[in-house]
């Protein structure tokens, strides 16, 4: 166990395990007395109180009316403090601010509480390389390519009405659901949707492909036991349904016409050979991901590397804001990513680890020479790409780019890979 004191603050480390350390603070009853002085002198200076004029209130009145305010204040300066001392002294390194605990706040006495602090942990790899790596390319075929072009076709289809026939998959439908229940129904609800394409429940797609434009119908329907809402898994409702229009997709033909109407293309052989291009190129990006998961996999089985807790749910949470997820499905959805989010970190940990203690990090001449590139395939000033970057927030994402590019670069010069 050590103590440091630092102008009056006293600092313990009472506790450190892997990902984490809580600390003991004392803060000197007379550096506590001269922060309350200080912070009543800045409230008497703003201070209006019956009787006097503006910052002339007695010190004493002034502490008076603002003893919560003033203590808040205190209180606040003191942790702040504490924290930077503790930030110093220890060179940690935090994942957020810490928590407070065990907090004695006293008159006449020394300010007490307990840091308690997440750390980036520290990992050690005795091995990362040696191992056997297979990178396969998937041959692209003919196939490939004409679902492709088909796709295109109907990215590019238009929406028209039909009459007098039922819908099928691959119609668009405008259709209102009411929810009806014992004697009560809910508001009635318009929907667009793609039959075929999982938008709707199978149950409600059924029915609305047995109706007629403009038919109204009842009918019972059952909620998949995979449903994303869990109160409705395999649940029973009722529903009103009107289909109110249907339309179908008409794509256009396939011919030298739509090549030209996709992109600079003389011919649909043209085409056909660009689609082959990129597909090509996407099939060899996925198979050098594959490598890279099959590197990372053996690295971490290898050295047995940790996935803490408390980065784990910090990453799950990060998920959770950014799809959206309502308060009622984050347990659920804590459980469903909770898996994928232990292997995100331990890569991020592997992958800081190499950087470091290889110095693999980005030098501001690589950053400079990506955003030149950058700017050449964009044909304008480097300068505006790089204002672009930082007004987006975007300079440290790519500056952990081309850090991870080059720990990737080193990992797999120091395996086997071989190509099938």
């Amino acid at each position: 166990m050590t103590t440091t004191a630092v102008d009056g603050i006293q600092i313990t480390k009472a506790r450190e395990a892997p990902g984490e350390a809580s600390f003991k603070v004392e803060v000197a009853s007379e550096r506590v007395d001269r922060a309350e002085v200080k912070a009543a002198q800045e409230f008497a200076k703003r201070a209006r109180l019956p009787g006097f004029r503006k910052g002339k209130a007695p010190l004493p009145v002034v502490k008076r009316r603002y003893a919560d305010a003033i203590r808040e204040q205190v209180l606040r300066e003191m942790i702040t403090e504490s924290w930077k001392a503790t930030l110093d002294q220890e060179k940690l390194e935090p994942l957020a601010d810490p928590h407070i605990h065990d907090l004695k706040f006293e008159s006449g006495a020394p300010l007490t509480f307990e840091l308690h602090v997440e750390l980036k942990p520290t990992i050690a790899l005795g091995r990362v390389g040696g191992f056997k790596l297979t990178r396969s390319v998937k041959p692209v075929s003919d196939e490939m390519v004409a679902e492709q072009i088909e796709e295109l076709r109907r990215q590019r289809g238009t929406w028209t009405p039909i009459e007098g026939e039922k819908p099928k998959p691959g119609d668009l439908v405008n259709v209102t659901l009411t929810t009806l229940g014992e004697g009560t129904a809910s508001e009635p609800k318009e929907y667009q949707v793609v039959l075929g394409e999982g938008q709707a429940i199978p149950d409600v797609e059924e029915q609305i492909m047995q109706r007629l434009p403009g038919e109204t119908a009842e009918a019972d329907v059952r909620f998949p036991d995979d449903f994303t809402d869990e109160s409705k898994r395999g649940t029973m409702r009722r529903i009103r349904l009107i289909l109110r229009d249907v339309k179908r997709r008409h794509v256009p033909d396939l011919d030298d016409g739509f090549a030209r109407e996709v992109g600079d293309f003389d011919s649909l052989d043209a085409l056909r050979a660009a689609v082959r291009t990129d597909l090509e190129v996407d099939a060899r990006r996925e198979a050098d991901a594959d490598v890279r998961r099959q590197l990372m996999e053996q690295i971490v089985a290898a050295n047995d590397v940790p996935a803490p807790r408390a980065l784990s749910e910090r990453l799950v949470a990060a998920y959770a804001k950014a799809y959206s997820v309502p308060d009622e499905r984050l347990e659920a959805f804590a459980g469903e990513f909770r898996t994928l989010a232990e292997s995100q970190v331990r890569r991020d940990l592997v992958m800081d680890h190499v950087a470091r203690s290889q110095n693999l990090r980005a030098t501001e001449e690589e950053i400079d020479a990506r955003i030149a590139d950058l700017a050449g395939r964009r044909n304008v000033p480097p300068a505006e790409v790089y204002a672009q970057l930082q007004k987006a927030g975007q300079l440290r994402e790519l500056e952990q780019h081309i850090t991870e590019d080059k720990v990737w670069g080193y990992l797999l010069s120091q395996s086997a890979i071989t190509e099938s």
